[in-house]
C-alpha cells in the first residue's frame, strides 16, 4: 500500500521483462556492489531462495540474518538494529511475526525495508500472484477473485491488492476466521464476505487458498481441520468458477487438506509459475527501490 497503483503495475510489467531476459540468458547487473540484508524470524524456502538468487542475478549480494546468529535474538531494540544495519546495507528484507516490528524497523531505517511476510500481510507473494495472472490472462482489473479458507495474512494482502489492482474479491471463511474487520472496511467497495465457498467461487476468474494453519498456529492444527473441512478447493469446486479460471496457492500445500490430492496437477493450477515468479517480481521490486535515478 506504500506504492501507487501505477508503480505496482510498473513492477509487474518489469517482472515479466526481467523474467524474459533471465530465460534468454541475458546478464543484467544493475545492483553491483549493493547488499540486501535478510532478517528471518520465520522459516522459509521460497522467500529466502528467491531474494538471495535475485540479488545474485542482479549483480549484488545478500546476507542471511537469523535471531540465533545476531543480537536481534538477544534483546537488542528493533530501533537500534535498524539504525545500525541500515548504515551497512542498501536494502533490508524482513520476515517476522508482529507487523508492528517491521513498521518500527522501517521508521528507523535509512534504506528501503521490504515486508517478506508478517502475521498481517504477505505483499511480495501478491506481486508474484498478479504477475502470474497477467502472464496467463492479461490484466486483472475488473476481474473476480475468490479466496477460500483462512482470513490470514495472504487473504489480507489480497484485500489490499483488490484496491491497488482494481478487482473484486470474494472471501469465504468459516465463522470466526474472517480477515480483520478494519482491513475489510478499508476495501468495502471491493470485498464481499461469505461462509459458503461454492457461492464465493461462482464466476471467479482466479481462485486462491492457503494452508489452514499458518506458521505459529501448529497447536491449532486439529481444531482447524475440523473447522475448515468444507473449505477444501477441489476440481469440482473450480468447475463452479469461470471457464477460464486459474488456481493459485502460495505453497507449501497440504494435499488432502486445503487442496484435494489431485488439484495441483489440474491444468487450471498455475502454482509452479506462481512460485517461480517470486524471483522475478522481487527482482523488479529491488530494481524499483534501488535504481530510481535510472
Amino acid at each position: 500500500m506504500d506504492l501507487s497503483s501505477d508503480e505496482l503495475n510498473w513492477v509487474i510489467e518489469r517482472a515479466i521483462e526481467l523474467k524474459a531476459m533471465q530465460h534468454k540468458g541475458v546478464i543484467y547487473e544493475p545492483l553491483k556492489n549493493r547488499v540486501l540484508g535478510m532478517i528471518f524470524e520465520k522459516s522459509s524456502t521460497r522467500t529466502r531462495v528467491s531474494f538471495e538468487t535475485g540479488m545474485i542475478q542482479l549483480g549484488g549480494g545478500a546476507i542471511f540474518l537469523s535471531p540465533r546468529d545476531t543480537q536481534l535474538g538477544r534483546g537488542e531494540p528493533i530501533e537500534d538494529s535498524a539504525r545500525v544495519l541500515s548504515r551497512m546495507v542498501d536494502v533490508v528484507m524482513i520476515r517476522t511475526f508482529d507487523h508492528e516490528d517491521i513498521e518500527c524497523f522501517a521508521a528507523n531505517s535509512r534504506v528501503p525495508v521490504i515486508n517478506a511476510l508478517t502475521d498481517d500481510y504477505h505483499p511480495c507473494q501478491l506481486l508474484a500472484d498478479i504477475q502470474t495472472f497477467v502472464e496467463h490472462r492479461g490484466s486483472i482489473k475488473g476481474k473476480t477473485v475468490a479466496w477460500i479458507g483462512d482470513g490470514n495474512n495472504m487473504c489480507q494482502s489480497y484485500i489490499n491488492a483488490a484496491q491497488q489492482f482494481d478487482f473484486k474479491l470474494r472471501i469465504a471463511t468459516p465463522e470466526g476466521f474472517e480477515p480483520k474487520a478494519d482491513i475489510v472496511a478499508e476495501a468495502q467497495d471491493r470485498v464481499l464476505l461469505f461462509t459458503d465457498p461454492q457461492e464465493a467461487v461462482r464466476g471467479a476468474h482466479l481462485v486462491a487458498t492457503d494452508v489452514w494453519a499458518s506458521m505459529g498456529q501448529e497447536d491449532e492444527q486439529q481444531q482447524r481441520k475440523a473447522k475448515f473441512r468444507n473449505y477444501q478447493v477441489s476440481r469440482e469446486l473450480l468447475d463452479l468458477a469461470a471457464s477460464d479460471v486459474l488456481f493459485m496457492h502460495c505453497l507449501p500445500a497440504h494435499r488432502g487438506e486445503e487442496v484435494s490430492l489431485d488439484l495441483l496437477d489440474d491444468p487450471r493450477a498455475v502454482v509452479w509459475d506462481e512460485a517461480e515468479n517470486r524471483l522475478h517480481a522481487q527482482k523488479a521490486l529491488l530494481e524499483f527501490l534501488l535504481c530510481q535515478e535510472d
